[in-house]
């Protein structure tokens, strides 16, 4: 299983707590956030990554070449922000097999990747999202499907006593995504996803498990707490 690491952001909502420090890289208990992302995907059989570089990519080297000592992986450094697509679309370049897994490096998800894989493969899909059910919530968009589990829409941002958030872990079909007439630059998410969801088979994989984003202050002082 091969996996795309997006860790190219800069970080900006959380320069108040972590001002020197890409956004994944940045300590939780005194160890960088992306080792505990690393140790997760590991686990779960993942067997080579590629990090997708930009801001401060220099941070992360000897960090990677210390974690993963077995060499298992490849980076790709963004000149300039490619946006969520153009960061996944350079970094297929460093994979071999014929889906991979995406995913951002500043938020972890305790799926079960080889469910989702598998889900993934079976329906013959060009792209499937692991989708995390969430109660309450106003910052995230929300994901709707349908019976057969084939995305049917997207939500802005509104709260939401219930729904399924984009849990921002991907499987997908390289072939189809590449073949695909994409800029060098663009998002993932509104040019990917939105704009092809009824031309392509985009199918949601509803996952009960433990999310957590970083992305924030209140919630990178949570991350402190409970991953003691």
């Amino acid at each position: 299983m091969e996996a795309i690491v997006l860790a190219g952001g800069l970080g900006t909502r959380l320069r108040s707590v972590v001002p020197d420090l890409p956004k994944c890289m940045a300590p939780i208990n005194g160890i960088p956030f992306l080792a505990y992302l690393i140790d997760h995907l590991t686990a779960q059989g993942v067997t080579h990554f590629v990090f997708a570089l930009g801001y401060k990519s220099d941070e992360f080297l000897d960090f990677l070449n210390a974690k993963l000592p077995q060499n298992n992986f490849s980076i790709v450094i963004e000149e300039e922000p490619l946006g969520t697509g153009g960061a996944i679309k350079l970094a297929m370049g460093k994979t071999s097999a014929e889906n991979i897994i995406a995913l951002n490096g500043d938020s972890l998800y305790k799926l079960d990747l080889t469910q989702l894989m598998h889900f993934h493969q079976v329906n013959h899909s060009h792209c499937t999202l692991a989708l995390k059910p969430m109660q309450s919530f106003e910052r995230y968009g929300s994901v709707e499907i349908n019976e057969h589990s084939n995305i049917v829409s997207f939500k802005e941002k509104q709260f939401m006593e219930n729904g399924l958030i984009n849990g921002g872990v991907y499987a997908i079909h390289v072939a189809s995504f590449l073949a695909l007439p994409l800029p060098t630059k663009f998002s993932l998410e509104k040019d990917y996803l939105e704009k092809y969801a009824q031309d392509f088979k985009f199918y949601g994989n509803v996952q009960e498990a433990y999310f957590i984003d970083i992305g924030i202050p209140e919630d990178y002082a949570k991350a402190q707490i409970e991953f003691k």
